[in-house]
C-alpha cells in the first residue's frame, strides 16, 4: 500500500488509513536522511532505529508502557545515563552572558550570521555526545522561532540511535507579574495570568483549569510538553520568598485547585487513558513541601537550607501531593512528575541531608507510603561541590559536602530518584553507576537504571512525541498569544486583584483626573543570583501612557489625588559580615528589632559556619524600599486623596500604611493596564484576601513556620479586620 504523503515546510506528514499521523524531518543537515518507513497490516510505522523490522517500541498499536519497557531494554548504559539529565537553562537565541551562555560554531550569536533556531554548539554537544533528551527552555524571542527551534531539535534527535525525542521543559511562563522570587521564563508572548497566590485570591478551582488548558495549548504550540509546576507547597511561611507562587496556605482550598491544575494541563480529551497530543506533563513541586524554611528564608541558598515543623505539621505539608496531585479527578490520574524541593527537612531520627538525599522523604514516604510510580526530579544544580561561602548561589549539595559528585548521584538513584536537574554531562551518572555495580552488584543496578529509563520514556510515547514531534510555526504564531486567550488571561487577572480599602466611595476614581504619582528610591540589594545591585530610582509608570485614564502631573500640588505604586517589603535576611550573619525578614517598611524571635533556631550547622545557632533576635534589619511608606506619608501631608495600589509578594503588615490611605488595591502580580482599569473603573477588583495580613512583626515571629493557621490579623480604627477572605465593599 503507498502511504499518503504530505511535503511541508516543517516537516513531511503520513497519514495513516487507520491510526496516528506520523512525522518526519525534512533534513536541512547535509547528510542526515530520512526516517524510513515500515509498513505492516496496512498501516505504517517509523523504522527509528534503521533496522528494517518493526520493533515493539516503534509499533504505535501497543501501550505506552510496552513500548518504554521494551525500548529501555535495548539502551547502552550512556544512553540511559543521558535520559536521566535535565538540561542547564537555554535561551532561545543565546544572546545572553553570564549565567548562561551559549556559541554558534565557536562564536557569539550575531544576528547578521546565524537565525534565531539554529542549535547552539553546547545543545548538538549535550544531544550526541551526552544523549540528552530533556531540555529547559529558559526564554525565546517568540512562538515562531520556539517552533522552529523545536522542529532542529527534534531532527537531530530523530536522526540519532533510536531516534527517541525531545522533552521541552518550561518554569511558569504566564504569570503577568514583572517581578518574581523565583528565576521565571520570558519570551514567546503567551497569554497572561494571575501568579499562583492570585488564583487563591480569585478562589476558583474552575479558573485554574481554565487557565491551565489554555496554558497547554500553548506550550504544545511552543513545543513545550513539560511544566515544571505547578508549584503547590502550602505558604504556611508569610516571609518566604516564593509565596507568592504558590495556590495557599490552606490544604482544603489548595487541594481541588492542585487537581484543576494538573487535569487541564495533562487531559487530551477523547483519549483511553487521558493522554494525547495536547498533553502537557505536571512535574509538581516541591515534595514535601517547601515553604516552612525557618525564619521565613529559602534553601536556593545555604542560608536558608532547613525547613522547620514546630507545630508539628509536617503530615499537612504532604497533602497536596498525597490528596491532590497524586489524586487526580481526570483520566491520567495523577502527576506525571514530582520535584523534590532543595531544603534540609529537619525531623527527629532522621539525617540532616536535603530531601533528594533522604532515603526516608523519597524512598520510604514518597515511593512506598504515597505509593508514587512516577518521574521523580531532582530540583537544580544539587549534586556539584559547594560553594566556599554560604552567602552564594551555589551548589546544594546539603548535609553531604563529604561525598564525591558521583557518590551524590548513587546516592540519590538508589533513593528512587530518576533525574539530575541542570545537570548536562553523563559522566557522573556512568560513574555512579560503575560504583554501584560494586557495591550492590551488576543485575541489581540495571534493574534499578532500567526503571529509571523506563519511567522517563513513559511520556515520550504518551504525547504522540514518537510519531509526530513536529510543528507547523504558522500555526504557532495563530495559538500562543490568541486574542482570546489574552482576553481571558485579562479577565482572570482582575479577578485577582483586592480591593482593601475605599474610604467614602473613592474607588474607582474619576477618569481624566489630575494625579501625581510619586517615584521609588530603592536602596542596595542584591540579586536572586547573590549579585550586587546598586540603589537606583524607578518610575512606576514607565513608558506607560496614561492618557486613557488620567492626567499625569508633575507635582503632589497640581493633583486632585496621589496615587502611590508600592511593594511589600523587601529585604535581605543575610549579611556576612555581622555577627552570625541572620537578620530577620521583614514584613514592615520601617527599621525593625527582632525581639520576639524564636532563640535558639531549631535548625543549624553548617561546614562553613563555627555555631549551630542560627537565631537573630535581638538583631535589626530595615527595608530595601523603605521608600514607599515614606511616599505615602509624604502624600497624606498634602491633605490630597491617597490611593495606594501595593504588589504583595508577600502578606504586609498594613498597620504604618493604611490609616494614611483613602483606597487600598492589593495584587499579587497583574498588567499595569488591568490596574488602571480598576482604578477607573473599566474592570472590577474580584479577589478576596488569600492570607491574614499580620496585626505585626510580633504576631509573625509568633507564628510557627508549619502552621496552616495565620497569624493574628490586623484590626483597623474602625474595626475592620484584614483577614482572610476579606475585601472592602464585598457584595
Amino acid at each position: 500500500m503507498t502511504p499518503e504523503i504530505h511535503a511541508t515546510p516543517y516537516c513531511t506528514l503520513i497519514r495513516n488509513p487507520d491510526g496516528p499521523v506520523l512525522g518526519i524531518a525534512n533534513p536541512k543537515t547535509p547528510g542526515m536522511g530520512q526516517v524510513p518507513l515500515i509498513e505492516e497490516d496496512g498501516q505504517f510505522f517509523k523504522d527509528l532505529a534503521r533496522q528494517g523490522t518493526l520493533l515493539p517500541y516503534e509499533d504505535w498499536r501497543l501501550s505506552a508502557e510496552e513500548r518504554a519497557r521494551d525500548l529501555a531494554a535495548r539502551l547502552s548504559r550512556e544512553e540511559v545515563a543521558g535520559l536521566m539529565l535535565y538540561s542547564s537553562h537555554q535561551i532561545v537565541p543565546f544572546v545572553s552572558s553570564g549565567h548562561f551562555v551559549g556559541h554558534y560554531g565557536g562564536a557569539s550569536y550575531d544576528e547578521t550570521k546565524h537565525e534565531p533556531d539554529e542549535l547552539t554548539d553546547e545543545q548538538i554537544r549535550f544531544i550526541r555526545q551526552d544523549h540528552i533528551r530533556h531540555i529547559l527552555q529558559m526564554r525565546v524571542c517568540d512562538a515562531r522561532t520556539s517552533a522552529r527551534w523545536s522542529n532542529r531539535l527534534q531532527e537531530l534527535c530523530e536522526s540519532e540511535r533510536w531516534g527517541i525525542p525531545t522533552d521541552i521543559s518550561t518554569d511558569p511562563r504566564h504569570g503577568a507579574g514583572r517581578a518574581s522570587a523565583e528565576f521565571k521564563q520570558e519570551g514567546s508572548g503567551v497569554s497572561k495570568w494571575p501568579e499562583g497566590i492570585g488564583f487563591a485570591a480569585a478562589g476558583s478551582p474552575e479558573l485554574v483549569g481554565e487557565f491551565a488548558r489554555i496554558a497547554s495549548a500553548e506550550y504544545r504550540a511552543l513545543g513545550i510538553t513539560t511544566a515544571l509546576g505547578p508549584q503547590i507547597d502550602l505558604s504556611t511561611e508569610p516571609r518566604w520568598m516564593r509565596l507568592e507562587d504558590t495556590l495557599g496556605h490552606r490544604p482544603d482550598r489548595v487541594i481541588p485547585m492542585v487537581r484543576a491544575y494538573c487535569d487541564g494541563m495533562q487531559t487530551t480529551e477523547g483519549t483511553e487513558d487521558g493522554w494525547g497530543r495536547e498533553s502537557v506533563v505536571t512535574m509538581v513541586k516541591h515534595w514535601p513541601g517547601g515553604g516552612t524554611g525557618e525564619g521565613g528564608r529559602d534553601a536556593h541558598y545555604p542560608y536558608g537550607c532547613f525547613a522547620v515543623y514546630p507545630a508539628g505539621q509536617f503530615e499537612t505539608h504532604m497533602r497536596p501531593f498525597t490528596e491532590g496531585a497524586f489524586h487526580l479527578d481526570g483520566p491520567t490520574g495523577c502527576a506525571a512528575a514530582v520535584m523534590p524541593y532543595y531544603t534540609v527537612s529537619w525531623l527527629e531520627g532522621q539525617p540532616h541531608v536535603g530531601n533528594s538525599y533522604s532515603s526516608y522523604i523519597i524512598h520510604d514516604l514518597l515511593r512506598e507510603r504515597a505509593g508514587y510510580k512516577g518521574i521523580v526530579c531532582t530540583d537544580w544544580g544539587i549534586t556539584g561541590d559547594p560553594d566556599p561561602e554560604i552567602d552564594s548561589f551555589g551548589s546544594r549539595c546539603y548535609g553531604v559536602p563529604e561525598l564525591s559528585v558521583a557518590e551524590r548521584h548513587l546516592r540519590i538513584l538508589m533513593n528512587g530518584v530518576d533525574q539530575f536537574g541542570g545537570n548536562d554531562s553523563a559522566e557522573p551518572i556512568l560513574e555512579a553507576w560503575r560504583l554501584g555495580d560494586a557495591r550492590y552488584g551488576l543485575d541489581t543496578m540495571d534493574r534499578r537504571m532500567r526503571e529509571s529509563a523506563e519511567r522517563l520514556l513513559l511520556p515520550l510515547f504518551r504525547l504522540g512525541l514518537f510519531e509526530n514531534p513536529y510543528l507547523d510555526p504558522e500555526e504557532s504564531a495563530r495559538i500562543v498569544g490568541a486574542p482570546e486567550f489574552v482576553r481571558k488571561g485579562l479577565e482572570a487577572q482582575a479577578r485577582s486583584v483586592v480591593r482593601l480599602k475605599n474610604r467614602e466611595g473613592i474607588l474607582p476614581l474619576r477618569k481624566g483626573m489630575r494625579i501625581y504619582v510619586p517615584g521609588r528610591s530603592l536602596g542596595k540589594s542584591k540579586s536572586f543570583f547573590r549579585s550586587e545591585i546598586d540603589a537606583h530610582t524607578d518610575d512606576p509608570l514607565e513608558g506607560m501612557d496614561t492618557a486613557p485614564w488620567f492626567e499625569r502631573v508633575d507635582t503632589p500640588e497640581a493633583a486632585e489625588a496621589i496615587l502611590v505604586f508600592m511593594e511589600s517589603p523587601l529585604s535581605d535576611p543575610y549579611q556576612a559580615d555581622e555577627g552570625n550573619g541572620y537578620h530577620p525578614l521583614m514584613l514592615q517598611y520601617r527599621p525593625y528589632t527582632a525581639t520576639e524571635a524564636r532563640s535558639p533556631s531549631i535548625a543549624g550547622g553548617d561546614f562553613r559556619e563555627t555555631f549551630t545557632d542560627r537565631s537573630y533576635r535581638g538583631k535589626s534589619n530595615r527595608a530595601i524600599n523603605e521608600c514607599d511608606l515614606q511616599n505615602v506619608e509624604d502624600a497624606a501631608l498634602t491633605g490630597k486623596k491617597v490611593i495606594a495600589v501595593i504588589y504583595m509578594h508577600n502578606p504586609t503588615v498594613p498597620a504604618e500604611f493604611e490609616p494614611l490611605c483613602d483606597g487600598i488595591l492589593v495584587h499579587f502580580g497583574v498588567s499595569l493596564s488591568v490596574l488602571l482599569d480598576i482604578l477607573f473603573g473599566d474592570r472590577t477588583a474580584g479577589g478576596r484576601l488569600p492570607y491574614n495580613l499580620p496585626a505585626s512583626m510580633a504576631a509573625v515571629e509568633r507564628h510557627a513556620e508549619d502552621d496552616p493557621e495565620d497569624p493574628e490579623p490586623y484590626r483597623t480604627a474602625e474595626g475592620t479586620v484584614y483577614a482572610m477572605d476579606y475585601r472592602a465593599n464585598a457584595d
